[in-house]
């Protein structure tokens, strides 16, 4: 199938970026998102400037809207690049909507997120015939300068994709690296969502900075002086409990440094040292990114709830303990005051519950 209209749901970093990049690419692009405060200035100029290094390029959308029935209707692919919060209200709102060979990317899936999404439409009567596809991260490392204007520092490069079920991975990433050349496939939505390398190095990171990010507001480099050599120690002991859940599965486990390096996020040099502190630290893309001024920002209560969550409790089930994850955990909860154990998402919400181990390589790969 020729992909040539694409409704992107969210209007942040990354679908502000794909709206534009696409936009000049030649793509129809049709953009969504219930923010006004996001969505008006768009809509007031009529597009959004793409800058990536010396050269600003202006993207004149085809059509921006905060209805969402126009935005999908007769679109190609349907890219969702919105928080896993907002996977909910969208399946909810596309469930009567969407229409057979309509393609579903979600941007990335996080951990867990097609189980999610898919459960989601099956429970709301949906019987169309779904394509659904996650990526393992974002296609592009980029950050909002300012309302309608978005920087990208880097283009993912070998950006892993499944399907769900992965009966359809090869299909879908065919037809799909016309627009985004640098995927490749991966075995199933376990490969993609076990290598969320955000879930992986967030919660750490913002736990372990909590004093100086509630003192200064954020204001330091994230990467670069916050995640120090104790904090990238913590990282390892969560790529360790992650890569003891995989063992579950017929995977070629990666490493987080391998996965990073990968994603075209650090160098040659610090992968092979094999030191997650000096991979993190010497990161090029990330190297200007401040902290969040918060410890109420996505890197916990999205990378803890739909992140080490999931992970925790697909663990759970093939009996493996993750004592650092659960740590975690816990203390975002009490930093916090939510139960994102009970709030993020479960082997219930992922459609799992009552699943044996031996029954989920079959839906992996056959869908429920």
């Amino acid at each position: 199938m020729a992909i040539k209209k694409i409704a992107i749901l969210g209007a942040g970093n990354g679908g502000c970026a794909a709206a534009a990049d696409l936009t000049l690419r030649g793509f129809e692009v049709r953009l969504f998102s219930r923010s006004d405060q996001t969505l008006l200035p768009i809509m007031k100029q009529g597009g959004v400037t793409l800058i990536e290094g010396e050269r600003e390029r202006f993207a004149g959308l085809f059509f921006v809207s905060p209805l969402i029935i126009p935005v999908v209707n007769g679109a190609d692919l349907i890219i969702v690049a919105a928080p896993s919060v907002a996977h909910e209200y969208l399946a909810t709102s596309l469930a009567p909507h969407l229409k057979d060979g309509q393609i579903i990317l979600l941007n990335p899936g996080h951990t867990g997120g097609s189980f999610h999404f898919t459960h989601l439409l099956r429970s709301l009567g949906f019987k169309a015939d779904l394509r659904l596809c996650e990526t393992v991260t974002l296609t592009y490392i980029c950050r909002m300068q300012a309302p309608a204007r978005v920087e990208v520092y880097r283009r993912t490069t070998n950006l892993r994709c499944a399907a769900f079920p992965a009966k359809h991975t090869m299909e879908l990433v065919e037809n799909i690296s016309a627009v985004y050349p640098n995927i490749v496939a991966a075995e199933n939505v376990i490969a993609t969502g076990f290598s969320n390398i955000n879930a992986i190095m967030h919660p750490a990171g913002m736990l372990g900075n909590a004093g100086w990010i509630e003192k200064t507001r954020g204001e330091f480099l994230y990467y670069r002086e916050g995640i120090t050599p104790a904090i990238a120690a913590w990282i390892e002991a969560v790529d360790r409990e992650r890569l003891k859940i995989l063992e579950a599965f017929d995977i070629q486990p990666l490493r987080f440094i391998d996965i990073f390096h990968r994603s075209g996020l650090t160098s040659d040099e610090a992968r092979a040292s094999g030191s997650v502190y000096r991979a993190i630290n010497e990161s090029e893309p990330n190297r200007s990114i401040k902290s969040p001024a918060s410890l109420d920002h996505r890197y916990i209560k999205e990378d803890v709830a739909y992140g080490l969550v999931p992970m925790s409790e697909i663990g759970r089930l093939f009996g493996v303990e993750t004592p650092v994850m659960d740590a975690l955990i816990t203390l975002a909860s009490a930093a916090l005051g939510v139960d994102f154990r009970a709030q993020g998402l479960t082997l219930e919400k992922m459609g799992l519950g009552g699943v044996k181990p031996n029954e989920l390589p079959s839906i992996l790969e056959n869908g429920f």
